[in-house]
């Protein structure tokens, strides 16, 4: 599994990105999630437990895009990052309503929402940050986290995300692909990634809060290509006028 350990001061010292989610749950029940995140590379900064259920294994119901190594990396490491979280939420249903409270460095946000849409917001961050060959991606999003972000907002972000890491890829002496012809194969792999992981998510016999939530990041998924695949980024050009003159 990847990891990093929390070192003593590293919170302190501004090393790291908190993202500290909280649940008040019907019936009264309450759980909190706090994601440190490594300020520099953004990756997920986690204990490691003891051990783990077979379902976290990497072989359980592999990505078959996936390029990890059983023999390298006996538990998918976005599975095993999120077993805690599964856990607590096997019994939970999708529509349960829920009152979410996520604290950042910057701000606070509040929303009283569907519990599958409260975990997705949460688990996109375990999978871009866990190490994932695949989601890792997406990481960069996650320095400017954004809850509960609408579809267009994740495009929008998606977009601006794949530009700059051409504007770097140049930088480095490397091919950019400035007319995004290499972002709908890439998301491409995140569907197959999350259709796989709910699979996996199903060998838990577990309430479908946690399966649905992963649902709605592919929904985000299908998205961002189809706004390119279609000219539907024109609606967002008018905005730029002055960068034409």
């Amino acid at each position: 599994m990847e990891g990093e350990v929390v070192r003593e001061g590293d919170t302190r010292s501004g090393k790291v990105i908190t993202y500290h989610y909280k649940f008040a749950l019907p019936g009264g029940a309450k759980r909190e999630f706090k994601l440190r995140l490594n300020k520099r590379t953004l990756n997920l900064v986690q204990t490691r437990r003891e051990s783990y259920p077979e379902w976290a294994q990497l072989g359980c119901c592999k990505c078959p895009n996936c390029s990890l190594e059983e023999a390298k990396h006996p538990f998918c490491p976005v599975a095993a990052n999120l077993t805690d979280l599964v856990d607590f939420f096997r019994n939970s249903v999708s529509y349960e309503e829920v009152d979410v409270c996520i604290d950042t460095e910057a701000r606070q946000y509040t929303k009283h929402t569907s519990l599958q849409k409260a975990l997705s917001s949460l688990i996109g961050i375990y999978m871009a940050t866990s190490g994932c060959p695949v989601m890792e991606k997406l990481k960069p999003m996650t320095r400017d986290h954004l809850p509960f972000a609408t579809l267009e907002e994740t495009t929008y972000r998606a977009i601006c995300m794949y530009l700059l890491a051409q504007y770097f890829r140049q930088r480095r002496g490397q091919k950019p692909d400035w007319e995004l012809k290499e972002l709908g194969p890439m998301y491409d792999d995140i569907r197959i990634l999350n259709q796989s992981f709910c699979k996996r998510l199903s060998h838990t016999r577990i309430g479908d809060a946690s399966i649905n939530a992963v649902v709605i990041l592919n929904t985000s998924a299908d998205f961002v290509p189809i706004s390119v695949d279609q000219n539907l980024l024109d609606d967002l050009e008018a905005p730029f006028e002055a960068y034409f003159r």
